[in-house]
């Protein structure tokens, strides 16, 4: 047998974890440990470097669903956000906000990871105004800063919205930094819980989730809940078997 044959080579080209990293004595290669120090510097940065608020939402305007308003929660800076989850969840002011009382909101939080709303929140939405935008109502986007997800409830509830679609970065790891997640609460206000709202995640192609598949899955779920009345644990995703397989989460 040919010793200098990587048997993992093919394996590593079907996911992004770490397989078959092989050794040097006691050690990992030193590509490895460089790989490995990369990716701990990415995630870090995804987590640390603030949303450039003033460029995104130009690019959201040019959306066309109206001007964005901006919400900042009671936490007054990243490094008390990462500290005080619970002043994430929490608006320091609503008073930009108004009372539409349309079908759909969007909130557009920059969450644990502010690179993953900069890299994919547009293109996100665009597919979700796409898919939703022909059927329901959608009130003027809100970009949330220092946002946790429970931030959505008392957004959803002061404009007056059926149901608040959150796009929110997920908290960055060693293989992806830069994952968003949708959040969906139906009839959002404060007090809501984790079992109330249904989460899809793990979106960042083109390795996860694309933006059209999000959108296709996310629309399932509003006309679901609009139906029984409530989202969270008793909605289930009934898309079509092209997009079965997805994981549709429960997740705060």
């Amino acid at each position: 047998m040919n010793n200098n044959v990587d048997v993992w080579s093919s394996l590593r080209l079907t996911t992004q974890s770490r397989i078959g990293l092989g050794r040097v004595g006691s050690s990992l290669p030193s590509h490895r440990v460089l790989e490995f120090k990369a990716a701990h510097a990415a995630a870090r940065d995804a987590v640390h470097v603030p949303l450039d608020a003033g460029a995104f939402l130009e690019r959201v305007e040019e959306l066309g669903i109206g001007s964005p308003a901006v919400v900042s929660s009671n936490a007054t800076s990243r490094s008390e956000y990462l500290r005080r989850p619970d002043l994430g969840r929490t608006a320091a002011d609503l008073s930009a906000l108004s009372h539409t009382c349309d079908d759909i909101g969007f909130v557009l939080a920059d969450g644990l990871s502010p690179r993953a709303l900069a890299d994919h929140g547009i293109g996100l939405l665009e597919a979700l105004i796409a898919e939703l935008g022909p059927i329901y109502s959608i009130a003027p986007p809100v970009v949330a800063l220092q946002a946790r997800v429970a931030l959505g409830d008392h957004i959803g509830h002061a404009t007056g919205v059926h149901t608040t679609i959150m796009l929110i970065g997920e908290r960055p790891g060693l293989s992806v930094a830069d994952s968003l997640g949708v959040y969906l609460t139906h009839h959002p206000k404060p007090g809501r819980s984790d079992a109330d709202r249904n989460c899809i995640s793990n979106i960042h192609p083109p390795d996860g989730l694309d933006y059209v598949r999000a959108a296709k899955i996310t629309a399932t779920l509003v006309a679901g809940a609009r139906q029984l009345g409530r989202s969270g644990v008793d909605l289930k995703d009934t898309s079509t078997d092209e997009l079965a397989g997805t994981d549709i989460l429960t997740l705060d």
